[in-house]
């Protein structure tokens, strides 16, 4: 499982995403006994992606391993294989989802591609979220009557970060009107700074993973937190991203 988070808001789009990689493992002991096992596998995935080229950013959330290969493996090769300069991030969202359906067509796994297009002198930005199994590609950045819409979009392991942020509420029976037990401050994306958009999604992510830490319950978000940003005027760039390294080890002091 994992967890992204796409905040957009009148600056520009935030993009984080965790590292972790959760496996479960089934077998038989000596006895006979069925047993399955969800354990860590490793801590070190990249599920947030830069397509430098075209200026878009996808994350993936959901299955991880298809046909025991890493999806950032599939992500590289779709970039490689499919995309053409000319691509953007409608596009790209429509060609991703087209890909997986051809090998995986019930993965359950999911993307966030987000960018912008321009569009007469504006750059207008476009946020989606995609399905491979429900072969679903929905915008999310758009209000009903088309306008621009502001907020922030989570996916994966999302219950810790929607049982603070989003009211709770309990569903009544036919006729009944739904009653709202309870209803958190809101939060004004209209008026949040790129900073806050960028603090927000660091936020939503070591939250889940500080809380899931202390509870009974598979520890399936994790690791160090990539966060890509994405401006209408300006290159995408990284504001943290984690790095291939060796061993740390100290040098003996001069006398």
């Amino acid at each position: 499982m994992s967890l992204v988070v796409v905040v957009y808001v009148p600056e520009g789009i935030v993009m984080s995403s965790d590292s972790r990689q959760s496996i479960t493992i089934e077998g038989k002991r000596p006895t006979g006994e069925e047993f399955k096992v969800e354990t860590v596998n490793s801590d070190a995935v990249v599920k947030t992606f830069l397509l430098r080229e075209q200026q878009v950013g996808i994350s993936n959330f959901g299955k991880d391993l298809l046909n025991g290969v890493p999806m950032s493996s599939y992500i590289k090769r779709f970039i490689d294989e499919e995309l053409v300069t000319a691509d953007d991030v409608s596009s790209i969202a429509q060609k991703l989802v087209g890909y997986f359906r051809k090998s995986f067509p019930n993965a359950d796994a999911g993307f966030h591609v987000a960018g912008y297009k321009k569009e007469g002198k504006a750059s207008i930005p476009y946020v989606y979220h995609c399905h491979v199994a429900k072969n679903t590609v929905e915008r999310r950045n758009v209000k009903p009557g088309g306008s621009l819409l502001y907020r922030a979009t989570w996916s994966g392991q999302i219950d810790v970060l929607t049982s603070i942020i989003n009211p709770v509420v309990v569903k009544r029976g036919k006729g009944q009107k739904d009653e709202v037990i309870r209803a958190p401050a809101p939060i004004v994306w209209d008026a949040m700074t790129l900073q806050d958009a960028i603090d927000f999604s660091i936020y939503a992510i070591r939250t889940t993973i500080d809380t899931m830490r202390f509870q009974a319950r598979p520890k399936n978000v994790g690791g160090d937190i990539d966060v890509l940003l994405l401006t209408p005027n300006r290159e995408p760039r990284w504001i943290q991203r984690k790095e291939y390294r060796g061993e740390h080890t100290s040098l003996p002091m001069e006398p």
